[in-house]
């Protein structure tokens, strides 16, 4: 059986949108404002949850993100993201062949998660996918969540966790959180 973990970097207002200012709703690139130590290390954090993942699990518009970035991309990182098997839900797309490995999920998200989840060994990371994020949370399908907090007050943006239809029930399941501060 495998285990959902919901990976997110988010701004201390929890605005996880648009990290690096490609959305232009004036609040972004929030992401570029940390220092290079602390950059280096989000990168070997990265680096090390992707080897240790199974797969990745993403919603339509963060597959698309990553489609039409990572598979040019060079760099143990984005080898790893890129030879990976990943399983885009999606009520829109006809296809998730912009990204090797892809496999589309299409129907009911819950359902296809919940199956992806008994059916698939190790971890499957979700990046990003906010709204993904929150329907599994609402259905108890969040194993683990992982939340990279940048030093920044957005003041406005997507937050990753709004107002929700009920309470999560995967807040008694998550294990109890660890931080670790960077160095700068």
């Amino acid at each position: 059986m495998g285990k959902i973990v919901v990976s997110e970097n988010v701004t201390l207002d929890g605005v996880f949108q648009d990290p690096r200012g490609e959305e232009g709703i004036g609040r972004g690139d929030w992401f570029t404002r940390i220092g290079e130590v602390d950059r280096t290390e989000w990168g070997a954090a990265m680096l090390a949850e992707a080897q240790g993942a199974g797969a990745l699990l993403l919603g339509r518009r963060s597959y698309e993100y990553f489609a039409a970035r990572f598979p040019n991309r060079r760099g143990a990182w984005a080898d790893r993201l890129n030879s990976m098997p990943k399983y885009v839900v999606s009520a829109t797309l006809a296809t998730a062949d912009a990204w090797a490995n892809a496999t589309l999920l299409t129907g009911d998200a819950v359902a296809a998660a919940a199956a992806l989840r008994r059916s698939a060994p190790g971890e499957i990371v979700v990046y990003a996918s906010g709204r993904l994020v929150r329907t599994l949370a609402e259905h108890d399908l969040v194993d683990e969540l992982r939340l990279v907090v940048h030093p920044f007050v957005a003041g406005a943006g997507e937050r990753l966790f709004g107002a929700t239809g009920a309470w999560c029930p995967c807040a008694s399941r998550v294990p109890a959180c660890s931080a670790r501060a960077s160095p700068s």
